[in-house]
């Protein structure tokens, strides 16, 4: 079938989208003269607001402007006058499945789960067993459209230049030299199930200061979290950080993370950032179920280096309500990480 208009919803994390963008381009690759739509959430719009592939952004505000069921049921009646003839649903919500029917979209794909009833092309729901990339889970949406073994899965993030100004004056005033070597930090994450102590990280950043000589600039979202677990990190350290926590937006963070030597973070959207501009990452993983695992949500880059250890928790782990202190994530050491981080240095 020739598609003319079609629609692409993915309404979860940065990451998430993030890691949609090889779907997308497939979309484009196969369609070529089609209007592509992408719907996502407002603070996912940087990630795709100039990505190639793409006409057209649509925002859903569900916790915001269309977060009461009469506003969700007026997005559907203006969405259903674009006139999409398909609707590729990559995260299933009961919200983007009556969306998508009440906007009366001919064709919906989606996974058998939350309302699968309102769709007309169902694909099986496996991805907690977490046999494939998150990347792959996508591409495998798009098997009703007659795309099938994509062979190109690079991520897409735009770099915009006036996020490129905003960041040099960022370093420009915190004396951060363009030459000099910078390792980044991310300390925070969605939740505990994912934070690395915040006095390790600020050990290794103290150690490749003094043996590096590198510029250490701590990242972080608005979230409470982040903010909470850079303040701490930066508390630990005995060596000068720059803390940009809660001031970049998503799009800052972009270039702000191609300027780094490495990026060394908890697992979470940024890393994500950081593999799709190039920069080499350290991630931290916790947690034992296969669906949260590096193998499904891992960094993408050629050299990236995941740590990830089993405390024999197996498929009885709690995740953020883990009853063993993170014993998974403590696992993991100081030196470790350093070591991952240093062979980019060297």
């Amino acid at each position: 079938m020739d598609y003319r208009r079609i629609l692409l919803i993915r309404t979860d994390r940065i990451g998430d989208v993030l890691l949609t963008t090889p779907a997308i381009e497939a979309v484009r690759e196969k369609f070529p003269l089609a209007h592509i739509a992408v719907m996502v959430r407002p603070y996912a719009k940087e990630v795709v607001d100039g990505n190639p592939y793409i006409d057209e952004i649509i925002i859903y505000d569900k916790y915001g402007k269309h977060k009461s069921i009469m506003a969700s049921y007026y997005f559907a009646k203006v969405l259903k006058k674009k006139n999409f003839d398909v609707a590729v649903i990559f995260h299933p919500t009961n919200r983007t499945h009556i969306i998508a029917y009440l906007a009366a979209i001919p064709q919906r794909i989606g996974y058998d789960r939350n309302l699968p009833f309102l769709l007309t092309d169902k694909i099986p729901h496996t991805k907690q067993f977490g046999k494939m990339h998150e990347i792959d889970y996508a591409l495998g949406m798009l098997k009703p459209l007659n795309i099938t073994d994509v062979k190109r899965k690079k991520l897409y993030m735009p770099i915009k230049g006036q996020s490129e100004n905003s960041v040099n004056s960022l370093f420009a005033k915190e004396f951060i030299d363009a030459n000099e070597k910078k390792v980044i930090f991310h300390p925070g994450a969605s939740c505990a199930s994912k934070i690395w102590p915040a006095d390790r990280f600020a050990a290794v950043a103290d150690r490749l200061i003094r043996n590096f000589n590198v510029k250490v600039i701590i990242v972080g979202g608005e979230d409470e979290k982040d903010i909470t677990s850079a303040e701490a990190m930066k508390g630990y350290m005995s060596d000068k950080a720059v803390s940009f926590a809660g001031k970049l937006s998503i799009s800052e963070l972009a270039s702000c993370l191609k300027r780094a030597t490495v990026f060394i973070s908890n697992d979470s959207g940024p890393v994500h950032v950081a593999s799709a501009v190039g920069t080499p990452a350290v991630v931290i993983f916790g947690r034992s179920l296969p669906g949260l695992s590096p193998r499904r949500w891992g960094p993408t880059g050629r050299n990236d280096v995941v740590l990830h250890k089993d405390a024999g928790c197996g498929d009885t782990c709690l995740a953020h309500n883990c009853n063993k202190d993170f014993a998974c994530l403590k696992a993991i050491t100081v030196d470790e990480v350093y070591e991952a981080a240093e062979r980019f240095l060297n």
